[in-house]
């Protein structure tokens, strides 16, 4: 695995390879000390993955992750020395396609790394998932056969279920922006990001929605007109009393949360009283969970090719024939809002 590192300081750069080194099989292609550099050694020698610092001289990490995303598309993860003092720019990155953020490890005043076991835990995520070729979450395409609708479930608002990943939280602020403010379901997201950051992504997302935006860390019940976005530790679940929560199992997966086992939870408790969506992210998961739902006769939505910052949980989805329609980003809001509005009137 060969990674390009790009920051302006001596000693964070000196970490970042420590770091590199720690990984097995993982190697130093090449270091940038600003984005403009790192945007030309893209295309001079694309690497598997970018450590990308966010605040540089010329041009920062934010526009550098867009050009690169762009340009040369390839693995980006931000890597600043102050994550909660960059949480804006964090955002913005994230929206131009970064997978995640960590802080830069340290070297201690001993001479010792300190500091890098999230992102050596983050390099190695990142190089299972370029490896990824089968869907992960095999218990997502065959659940158990879901439950007749029952009175209780019939008195319990719609469900919209929503996974993202790369390039979710801009495209999560199309989607949401594009709801009503008087929608009759309740909406619950997972997005592949740091528990560290979920808080404030939902304070984000809430100023570009007309829907309340809360993290979700505890068990809550759904509500009407309520976007809760996971922020607790382990998988976000639909619980057998129709709350939700959270699941530490299974174990092992790339992914924590998992949006397959998020909607492979639906679809064993709920029937055809929901709509699941799958947007922009890197790997698979998510595309099983989202046959598991149309299985369960919700409908089923994968964002298309060109809007997509990385179209690989969409394709996985649609190869695998689980969604039911195919739209551009600007779309899928209103599609959701139209058909929540026709399952609503009808009184399913």
């Amino acid at each position: 695995m060969r990674i390009g590192i790009v920051n302006d300081l001596a000693l964070a750069v000196e970490a970042l390879r420590r770091a590199v080194r720690a990984v097995p099989g993982a190697e130093v292609a090449w270091v940038a000390r600003d984005g403009a550099e790192a945007i030309a050694a893209c295309g001079r020698d694309l690497p598997d993955l970018v450590l990308m610092d966010l605040v540089m001289p010329r041009v920062d990490g934010v526009e550098a992750t867009r050009e690169i995303m762009r340009r040369t598309p390839c693995p980006v993860l931000v890597v600043t020395a102050s994550v909660r003092g960059n949480v804006a720019k964090v955002y913005d990155a994230l929206g131009c396609g970064a997978l995640d953020a960590v802080a830069t490890p340290r070297i201690g005043l001993k001479g010792d790394l300190e500091g890098a076991a999230d992102l050596i835990r983050k390099i190695q995520t990142v190089r299972a998932l370029a490896k990824e070729k089968e869907v992960a979450a095999t218990l997502a395409a065959t659940p158990p056969p879901p439950p007749a609708t029952s009175g209780s479930d019939l008195s319990l608002p719609p469900l919209v279920a929503i996974g993202a990943s790369t390039g979710g939280p801009a495209a999560l602020a199309a989607v949401l922006g594009g709801l009503p403010a008087e929608l009759p379901a309740a909406v619950a997201v997972v997005q592949h990001i740091d528990g560290v950051f979920a808080p404030g992504l939902a304070r984000w997302l809430a100023q570009r929605s007309p829907l309340p935006v809360a993290p979700l860390s505890h068990g809550e019940p759904l509500r009407r007109g309520h976007v809760w976005l996971a922020a607790g530790e382990g998988h976000l679940v639909l619980r057998e009393d129709r709350t939700l929560g959270f699941e530490s199992e299974p174990e092992g997966l790339l992914h924590r949360p998992s949006i397959d086992v998020f909607f492979a939870s639906i679809a064993r408790r709920l029937r055809a009283r929901g709509c699941g969506v799958l947007l922009t992210g890197m790997g698979r998961d998510g595309a099983a969970g989202l046959g598991a739902l149309r299985q369960a006769g919700f409908h089923t939505i994968a964002q298309d090719e060109r809007s997509s910052v990385v179209w690989g949980m969409p394709r996985a989805a649609i190869d695998l024939g689980a969604a039911v329609e195919v739209l551009p980003l600007e779309r899928i809001g209103p599609r959701i809002a139209a058909w929540v509005a026709a399952l609503v009137e009808g009184g399913r």
